[in-house]
């Protein structure tokens, strides 16, 4: 009767379950002959069929715990690790170690479009040395071919303004979008100087906010001592707005202010930018986030603070900044404007900001390609008005300005320029 009873049962169960898993080759058919009964039926095959396939999902669940387990064990340990090693928040901030473009050749700027440029090597302090690139105006860049350092050095004192770039973190001063916006500047009538910081690149260091503050300062010098009455202006982009703003508050201490800071991206200052970077928004919530990620920055000695900068600095400030920037969130760049604005240290000198719609796509780093931009920085008084500028001839190579078409119904411009 009982014996029936399972045949039943078993029968019930068959015919829910499709045929193809009678014939398992995984089935240990000999035992099928224990009973000639349950052969007949498949029965025992079917149970043990069933046996085996609960063990292999359970063994699959015990698999896929541990690896939850390992991925939450992470996720802990992280805070601990960063906490008790804040040499990690550094190396994360200034990402000197990633260098992009690969298998380039820093001494042969001409290998990246611009063969009107040379490079230096400066040493800003004993057992530092960094590499710098100098690109003479486009109108120039006949003349430039061939020539040494010495002439390159003198044609610093022509009638042409010249911009100081600190470029932000990662990569070298051979990124692709900063040798992008050295030519839009070159082609309207300005030597751009740029550097790469003590430890980036092909430059000799340790990174640290001091000692890169320092590197702009030597360089700013060493243009200043060859560039007789020539104006220079001071541009950083993204952690480069933290060196500039640096730097010039101590010119500006020293009365030597530059004729005018341009921030592109910039923040307020590095701990509410770490906490918007986007790769905190993993950690963002985990309880003691300042204590564990903003905390060990500080204590690194890393502040570059923008917001408390901007208040000692007495020359004309441009802010620039797109309203989809992923990296440094556009409001941070309004509320430094916000906060330099009011500023009594202003109080004779202009300041704006210039936002570019997100339709425009401009991010973090392509604002370079606004075909505004030329227009921008040529009307603003006070601010940038180079002398002796020109337009890129279109058979000079690598010298040329990217237009971008306007989304429809825009304004020409794509731009505000509210003013203090």
């Amino acid at each position: 009767m009982a014996l029936s009873l399972v045949a039943q049962l078993a029968q019930i169960t068959l015919d829910s379950i499709p045929s193809s898993r009678y014939l398992s080759p995984s089935l240990p058919r000999p035992l099928c002959l224990i009973n000639a009964h349950w052969a007949q039926n498949d029965t025992y095959c079917l149970l043990t069929d069933s046996l085996l396939f609960s063990c292999r999902r359970k063994g699959l669940w015990l698999r896929l715990r541990k690896i939850l387990f390992c991925v939450l064990g992470l996720y802990i340990a992280i805070p601990f690790l960063i906490k008790l090693c804040p040499g990690i928040q550094a190396k994360l901030i200034f990402l000197n170690f990633v260098r992009v473009p690969y298998f380039i050749d820093l001494k042969k700027p001409q290998d990246q479009g611009l063969n009107h440029t040379c490079n230096y090597y400066l040493q800003p302090e004993e057992d530092v040395t960094i590499g710098v690139w100098h690109t003479v105006p486009a109108v120039w860049w006949k003349n430039a071919q061939g020539k040494d350092q010495m002439w390159y050095e003198d044609a610093l004192a022509s009638s042409h303004a010249i911009i100081l770039y600190l470029h932000g973190n990662a990569g070298t001063r051979g990124g692709d979008h900063r040798v992008e916006l050295y030519k839009v500047l070159s082609c309207l009538g300005y030597h751009v100087v740029t550097f790469d910081y003590r430890g980036w690149g092909d430059s000799v260091g340790t990174p640290s906010e001091r000692g890169m503050t320092y590197d702009a300062l030597h360089v700013f010098d060493w243009i200043k001592a060859r560039s007789g009455d020539n104006p220079v202006y001071i541009w950083g982009h993204s952690l480069g707005t933290g060196v500039a703003t640096n730097l010039v508050r101590r010119l500006c201490e020293r009365e030597t202010p530059p004729d005018a800071l341009i921030l592109e991206s910039p923040f307020t200052n590095i701990r509410e930018e770490a906490k918007s970077h986007p790769f905190s928004v993993i950690h963002r919530y985990f309880p003691g986030f300042d204590w564990f990620f903003l905390d060990p920055i500080t204590s690194s000695g890393i502040k570059f603070a923008n917001d408390e900068n901007v208040k000692h600095i007495s020359c004309p400030l441009f802010i620039l900044h797109a309203e989809d920037d992923p990296v440094v969130p556009f409001q941070l760049g309004r509320k430094l404007y916000s906060i330099a604005a009011p500023a009594r240290s202003f109080r004779d000198f202009k300041v704006q900001f210039v936002p570019f719609h997100s339709d425009l796509g401009y991010r973090h780093k392509y604002i370079y390609k606004s075909p505004e931009l030329p227009r921008i920085l040529s009307q603003q008084p006070g601010i940038l008005e180079p002398r002796g500028a020109s337009t890129c001839n279109a058979q000079e190579p690598n010298l040329h300005l990217e237009r971008t078409q306007m989304p429809s119904g825009e304004d020409p411009a794509g731009l505000q320029c509210p003013e203090a």
